[in-house]
């Protein structure tokens, strides 16, 4: 059910982590969308694309219809500095998201510093 979370790449260093990791802080402001938070936060490719399948299989629930309908409910109120739990989530993994409504996907690219 979980194969594609489950395919990575074997290297000498597999198991290790990352020297930086994000403050703890991170995790408590992610809600209900921790999961998600943690998936993009342990990839190491610069660009991540995921169904709404996929999420939803990541999360354990379905993503709220505004999700398949709106890009507001993608962007959120990050323009004025207010963000919601579902784009702490990606922000906070130091990762950008283009949503694609048609196609139902979004891409999460690693954010440039």
């Amino acid at each position: 059910m979980f194969d594609w979370m489950k395919r990575t790449r074997r290297t000498a260093n597999a198991g290790m982590r990352p020297a930086v990791s994000p403050p703890a802080a991170a995790d408590g402001n992610t809600g209900e969308y921790h999961l998600l938070y943690k998936y993009l936060r342990d990839r190491y490719a610069n660009r991540v694309v995921l169904t709404f399948g996929e999420i939803e299989d990541l999360l354990g629930f379905s993503l709220p219809e505004q999700a398949r309908l709106q890009l507001a409910w993608w962007v959120g109120a990050v323009a004025v500095g207010l963000r919601s739990s579902q784009t702490n989530a990606w922000t906070l993994a130091g990762r950008t998201a283009t949503v694609n409504l048609l196609a139902q996907s979004v891409i999460f690219e690693r954010a440039v510093v």
